[in-house]
């Protein structure tokens, strides 16, 4: 038989065959399988154009003959030709069947057949992983870390139902967007979750179907006639396989030919001389090795979004595109790349404020901070010291910013409780000064949750927004807390070493003048300032008081009222201040024993605050898809304000349960 008339009964057959087969979507021999993902269809006022990719999946290297391509649109006939591949955005899914019936033996096979898959399949690929049992979902997102995907699988155990069709819709919904998208399915048995098995299969094979995915199918250790049709139904949707295996090596054998056939694939061109619009119904066939095949298939024409690019290279038969370096960007940079620099942006500006105020000499000394609250306990609010002075030093920016603070805090009515707290924390910061730390830890506070957040940049911005507001604040509380707490604590002492001092023969000046110099601090600090204060002709009951409210402190209130009361009735100082100090020290001992006995309480409290928390930050990082929902869809934004509310309840429940006043 002559090479021309060997060419003429070729081309026949595939006609022929290919017509036959066309209602079915495509045609396999034993070996090959061939499956048609990424067409595409464009128009424009001199012609229009399809393209494609042809995966070819075989246990040997297999070609695609150009001379037998074949393309109809609309039963019109059209040259096609095969030009070299495209760089594709290439992403895969392992679909993996989790349910009880697996086993420790399947989830082992798992492993092995997966790890065999990661070393096999090229490095450009993006691999995710999903698996099914009672419920389904996308355990990590496509990307080309192997080591993340091979220890998502290595974490997977097998447990409770098959909800197969809800897996495929998640895996199908993964791969959304355009190129070649294709899932390994590996599969022991039919669906036992959905409630209307039909339906759920339809609406499986139909985004299947519309997101151009070929599903390769292994049926593992199965023959459910249930689960045999609807697992070939997947595998029919854009040509893909069904292999049956029962052991680690068959199914590792075929999640390695998957692997290998995206380095099978091809790239298909019809150029039409007549412009289309609107969805057109195509056909193409050919002949893959010994195979023929064919699709039909319907398409929508449609301007292109970009100008097309030249090609000035010949039609030629080649492989894949060569396999890309992980990591390796190729294309237009994404506007997550931005995130960087906009974190940079936030942080240059905060580094900005910190330099022109808190570096500058604007704060005072501790002698002119003692001289100052003198100053304000007899002027008032007049404030003695020279602002010209202070601003000597300053730079013009750096004035203007604080100026600008001290206006804005002057306005708030929250500004007097902000500076008893810095007072009481014993912080050098003036309101104006503390209003620009509080915007510099916002701006920081946006930048680390912008970088942090992953893909949801404006959940981390609010976060972090959010973040920045209260962490100054409640920083400022536990400060003034923590001092207040350790005044309270060595007050008992301080009252008795008052007392020794009286017996001494000591007046009271003289003991409190004891105090301030051997006293460490915080009682050190603030008997001196109210030693001061006696000294510029202040009642020393008066000084003692305004310690008492400086530091919120009870138990100086009950020592000032002691001291009144003996100097109104008489008696001795020194026995009275001893009492005190003993009803002082015992109520510090049950305070302590209430807060060991509340210590199991309040840890549940804080684990049970946090941990919704952390599990939400850590659920964006590995699972942003997954965990978009919730501000995305009406029903999570109804769960987001619903968990918020509850959390807020739960505070405030918890802290009134474990908050004991002693």
């Amino acid at each position: 038989m002559s090479p021309s008339t060997r060419r003429l009964v070729t081309g026949l057959t595939a006609l022929v065959v290919g017509l036959v087969v066309l209602p079915a979507g495509i045609a396999r021999a034993d070996d090959v399988s061939v499956g048609l993902s990424n067409v595409k269809a464009t128009s424009s006022g001199s012609g229009s154009t399809v393209t494609g990719v042809i995966t070819l999946r075989s246990k040997e290297d297999v070609q695609l003959d150009p001379k037998t391509l074949k393309l109809k649109v609309d039963d019109e006939p059209f040259p096609a030709t095969v030009k070299q591949a495209a760089k594709l955005d290439r992403r895969a899914m392992l679909v993996i069947d989790t349910s009880g019936s697996m086993g420790a033996q399947g989830m082992s096979t798992v492993r092995k057949a997966s790890a065999t898959y990661l070393k096999t399949v090229p490095t450009d690929v993006k691999v995710g992983i999903a698996s099914f049992a009672n419920t389904a979902g996308v355990d990590l997102a496509p990307t080309v870390d192997r080591t993340a995907a091979q220890r998502v699988i290595n974490g997977l155990d097998s447990r409770g139902d098959t909800s197969l069709y809800a897996a495929m819709q998640s895996a199908a919904a993964a791969l959304s967007g355009t190129g070649d998208r294709s899932i390994v399915l590996l599969s022991d048995g039919a669906d036992t979750v959905a409630d209307n098995k039909a339906l759920a299969l339809k609406n499986a094979v139909a985004k299947l179907k519309a997101g151009g995915i070929r599903v390769d199918v292994v049926r593992f250790n199965t023959n459910d006639p249930e689960a045999t049709k609807a697992l070939q139904a997947f595998a029919d949707t854009n040509g893909g396989t069904v292999v049956a295996a029962d052991n680690t090596a068959g199914v590792s054998a075929a999640f390695a030919a998957s692997a290998q056939a995206l380095n099978r694939q091809v790239q298909f061109s019809s150029a039409i001389p007549k412009p289309l619009n609107g969805p057109h119904r195509y056909e193409i066939s050919g002949v893959a090795g010994s195979t023929v095949f064919g699709f039909a298939r319907e398409v929508t024409f449609a301007a292109p979004a970009t100008a097309p690019r030249p090609s000035g290279s010949p039609p030629a038969l080649v492989a894949a595109p060569a396999p890309q370096a992980a990591g390796l960007s190729l294309g237009p940079v994404p506007i997550t790349d931005r995130t960087p620099f906009i974190a940079g942006g936030l942080l240059a500006l905060a580094l900005f404020v910190v330099l022109s105020t808190s570096l500058m000499p604007t704060l005072q000394t501790k002698r002119e901070r003692r001289v100052a609250s003198i100053d304000s306990y007899v002027v008032g609010d007049t404030v003695t010291l020279s602002r010209q002075e202070m601003k000597a030093a300053q730079s013009t920016i750096t004035a203007q910013l604080l100026d600008m603070g001290d206006r804005v805090m002057k306005d708030r009515k929250s500004t007097s409780k902000t500076m008893a707290l810095i007072e009481r924390a014993d912080l050098p910061f003036r309101a104006g000064e503390w209003l620009v730390l509080r915007v510099v830890a916002v701006i920081v506070a946006m930048a680390l949750g912008l970088v942090l957040a992953g893909q949801a940049k404006v959940v981390g911005l609010i976060f972090g927004a959010v973040l920045g507001v209260l962490i100054m604040p409640i920083g400022l509380r536990f400060a003034a807390s923590r001092r207040a707490r350790k005044f309270e604590a060595q007050l008992p002492q301080i009252l008795l070493l008052i007392s020794t001092s009286l017996r001494s023969g000591f007046g009271l000046p003289q003991a409190l003048d004891a105090v301030a110099r051997d006293a460490a601090e915080p009682a050190g600090k603030e008997f001196s300032r109210a030693l001061a204060e006696t000294r510029i002709g202040t009642d020393i009951s008066d000084a003692l008081e305004r310690v008492a409210d400086r530091m919120e402190s009870t138990s100086m209130h009950w020592t000032v009222m002691a001291i009144r009361i003996q100097r109104e009735v008489g008696g001795n100082l020194a026995d009275t201040l001893r009492t005190t100090a003993g009803t002082l020290r015992e109520r510090e001992s049950l305070h302590r024993q209430v807060a060991t006995l509340s210590a199991e309480g309040r840890l549940s409290a804080y684990i049970l605050v946090a941990l919704p928390i952390f599990i939400f930050i850590y659920m964006t990082r590995v699972n942003y898809e997954y965990v978009s929902l919730l501000w995305t869809t009406t029903v999570g934004l109804f769960m987001c304000v619903g968990g918020l509310i509850s959390l807020g309840v739960g505070i405030v429940w918890m802290r009134q349960v474990v908050k004991i006043e002693v």
